[in-house]
This record gives C-alpha cells, sequence and structure tokens, in this order.
C-alpha cells in the first residue's frame, strides 16, 4: 500500500486547512491513496503543511489559481523540441536548449516595460514575438523567415504538461473552481486547455488585470472574478517569486516542485518564501486538499 509521506512545520492534534472540516493530523498526513498511482513517477507524493492552517485560523479557500509557464506545462523542453525541429529542418545548426533559455531570459525584462509604463499593454504573444527576433539575431539567425518565425511564436500556445497535471486538475476540479492565473494572453491559454483537455471555470490572469505578475492587482483580479476576498483563493505555481507576490496581495498560497523546469534538474525543489502548502505535483495538492 503507498502512502502520501507528508512532514509538518509543527506537530498538532488536529489540523484544519481552512478547505474543510478538521482531520486529525496523521490521517491527513499518512493517509493511503485512494488512486491510482500515476505512471510517470514514484509511488509517493510529499506534502509539507504550513502551521497557518491550523485550527480555523482562515475560511474556506473557494478558487484554486495556478501559474502556467513552469507549473502546468513544460515549457523549456517543448520549445528546445520545437526549435530544433523547425529550424534543423532548414538545414539551421543551433544549440535548441540555449535558445530556449535565452528566448525565456527576455521574458521578464519584456513585461516590466509594460509594468513600469514604458509600453502600453500588450498580449503575451506580442512581448514573445519581440523578444523573439531578438534572439533570433542574437544567435546570428536573422535570415530565419517570417512563417518560420510565426510557427516558432506559436510554440507558446502548444506547450507539453507535465505527466501531473491533467490527473490531478480532475481531481482538484471536483470539489474546487480552478482558473489559471497566468502571464499568458486568453488565446494562448485557451489553446493549451484545449489541447491538453483541461476544463477551466473562467481564464484570468494578465490579459484580464490590463498587467503582468507579480503587480498585485493580477491577483486580485483573478479573486474578484469568482467575486472572492484574496485570501479566500488559493495560488499555485512553482516560483516562489510568484507566490510572495500573490501572498503579498492577500492570497494564500501553494508551492509545486518542479526540479526540471529550466532543463534536466534545473528548477525549485523548495519554496524559498513562507507558503501554506508544499507538495510535489498537483496529486500530491490534491491528497493534501482531500480531493478524490
Amino acid at each position: 500500500m503507498a502512502y502520501c509521506h507528508g512532514t509538518v512545520q509543527k506537530v498538532g492534534e488536529n489540523l484544519n486547512c481552512g478547505f474543510g472540516a478538521a482531520e486529525p493530523l496523521a490521517l491527513l498526513v499518512l493517509q493511503p491513496y485512494k488512486h491510482t498511482l500515476a505512471p510517470y513517477g514514484a509511488p509517493t507524493c510529499k506534502v509539507m503543511i504550513h502551521t497557518s492552517f491550523k485550527s480555523n485560523t482562515m475560511p474556506r479557500v473557494k478558487v484554486l489559481l495556478f501559474d502556467v509557464f513552469g507549473t502546468l506545462t513544460d515549457w523549456h523542453g517543448s520549445i528546445r523540441r520545437t526549435v530544433q525541429d523547425l529550424l534543423g529542418a532548414r538545414g539551421v545548426d543551433v544549440d535548441a536548449a540555449a535558445f530556449a533559455t535565452a528566448w525565456r531570459a527576455e521574458y521578464q525584462g519584456a513585461m516590466e516595460d509594460v509594468r513600469s509604463g514604458h509600453l502600453p499593454f500588450c498580449k503575451l504573444d506580442v512581448l514573445h514575438r519581440r523578444n523573439l527576433d531578438r534572439v533570433l539575431s542574437a544567435f546570428g539567425l536573422d535570415s530565419v523567415d517570417e512563417a518560420t518565425r510565426q510557427q516558432l511564436n506559436f510554440a507558446w500556445h502548444q506547450l507539453d504538461a507535465w505527466a501531473d497535471v491533467s490527473p490531478g486538475l480532475a481531481r482538484l476540479g471536483r470539489q474546487y473552481r480552478l482558473a489559471p492565473c497566468s502571464n499568458g494572453n486568453i488565446s494562448l491559454i485557451a489553446d493549451l486547455a484545449r489541447r491538453h483537455g483541461w476544463r477551466w471555470d473562467a481564464i484570468t490572469g494578465a490579459e484580464l488585470a490590463r498587467d503582468y505578475k507579480p503587480k498585485a492587482i493580477v491577483y486580485r483580479t483573478a479573486a474578484d472574478a469568482f467575486d472572492c476576498a484574496p485570501h479566500e483563493a488559493l495560488m499555485v505555481a512553482a516560483h516562489s517569486s510568484d507566490l510572495a507576490a500573490a501572498a503579498a496581495a492577500g492570497l494564500r498560497t501553494a508551492f509545486i516542485a518542479r526540479p526540471d523546469e529550466h532543463e534536466s534538474g534545473v528548477g525549485e525543489t523548495v519554496a524559498s518564501v513562507a507558503v501554506d502548502l508544499s507538495t510535489d505535483s498537483l496529486l500530491g495538492l490534491a491528497d493534501a486538499l482531500g480531493c478524490p
């Protein structure tokens, strides 16, 4: 029998996560799995529960909000493969992994131009394309034609998902309203949802707020879209900076470890900021929240 092994920062007699009735601590932390284990990984999940979840200190969470790039999707592996396939087919020799990393490295700077007011708000597709043109030039690939550039930019609409995401969202969606809270534009997020069969109750994030994370308005607009106070929303992400900003905006937070986000062995395994929940998959999150 497989168990969900967890670590609690402070032991107490009973634990109430704010998501439902109090449970004996041992049942929440060492409860046998009631679902078939996903074939992608080990037969355990690691769950850390912050003491702020203890004993009715917070009201019930009503909506789960998700970061997308890195948390739900393997952006680096997906972009690397697309770059290799598209440019390789055209006889272009390029380090596709380095190209993917360089393209993503332009991400925050481009959004900061919007956050600072230097640029008016525009969709992430537009910023991705601007960044792509810069990276192609930096790699000495100015000769890449317009059609190929458009195909490369559309790769963000077709990212692969981590193996736990679809079954994890299915379980979480049985008990909670779910929405992405991403910097991706609505059409991009909708295309990812259609590709993977994800069921969202709404699409929130940058385009709805007309600004980019980690600005507080993005998180608060997402919660408000569901008529929730910020503390009634749980932000789920693989990035400590995202969760720190969400917490500062009043949301509760859950960290998902993605150790291979940037490439094999390069990604956050432990949150560097205080969070309410920490686990290694969406299946672990579903276990912690009691979602069958």
